[in-house]
């Protein structure tokens, strides 16, 4: 079950129309009252949390729920809010939508952090011959391992453990470095060239998706 934390009641229905289209569980919640009333009885596997709300902000619930749940967390930020979405993520935001967001892109997010969920608790993840042991913080290719810089490693976890997902320079901007989509993304792009030497042949499971940014690709036969 998914919960959309909303108070424009137009916006709330169409999200929970289109997460119920796809088939999703989903209910909704106009202010943090009413989703904590909620939060009583149920355990959603995921929230979508608005900042800007009648009765307190997204980022100070933000705050409260990470004391004592681990639930998945997408933030809804305003356009241009820089701040916001960084002190999201710092805050354990699991990624975050900028209004205004089409209803596809958040379905393709949901999905994104539904599935790197499902592989947090896991101190190890394997995908074609790569096996990275979170914690030893140590990385093998085809049983051999491989330094990488915090960086790097950084990097390839994030991309492993949402295989087939794609992801633009400037969500790795934020997401590995914590830096602005409006810095300099030839950052990304000389990481991922170092990584890609560094692990191999394996190096072309990571793969460019032109005019977008990177996805890892799972193929067994690389």
């Amino acid at each position: 079950m998914i919960i959309v934390v909303e108070d424009d009641d137009s916006i709330r229905s169409l999200e929970l129309y289109t997460l119920k289209s796809v088939g999703f569980e989903a209910i909704g919640c106009a202010d943090a009252s009413s989703l904590f009333k909620e939060l009583e009885t149920k355990r959603p596997e995921l929230i979508i949390l608005d900042i800007m709300l009648p009765d307190k902000d997204g980022v100070t619930i933000l705050k409260e729920l990470r004391k004592n749940m681990n639930v998945p967390i997408i933030m809804a930020t305003a356009k241009g809010s820089e701040f916001d979405k960084v002190e999201s993520l710092d805050l354990g935001a699991d990624d975050y939508l900028v209004k205004p967001f089409g209803m596809m892109e958040m379905v393709s997010r949901i999905k994104a952090v539904l599935r790197r969920a499902g592989n947090i608790s896991d101190s190890k993840v394997k995908l074609c011959g790569i096996e990275i042991d979170t914690s030893q913080h140590e990385v093998k290719v085809d049983g051999q391992s491989v330094v990488l810089t915090l960086k790097e490693y950084e990097l390839l976890l994030f991309l492993m453990r949402s295989p087939e997902i794609v992801f633009s320079r400037d969500d790795l901007l934020v997401k590995i470095w914590g830096l602005s989509s409006l810095s300099e993304t030839r950052t990304v792009d000389a990481h991922i060239k170092t990584l890609r030497q560094k692990i191999g042949a394996k190096g072309l499971l990571i793969e460019t998706v032109r005019g977008v940014g990177y996805k890892f690709h799972e193929q067994n036969d690389i």
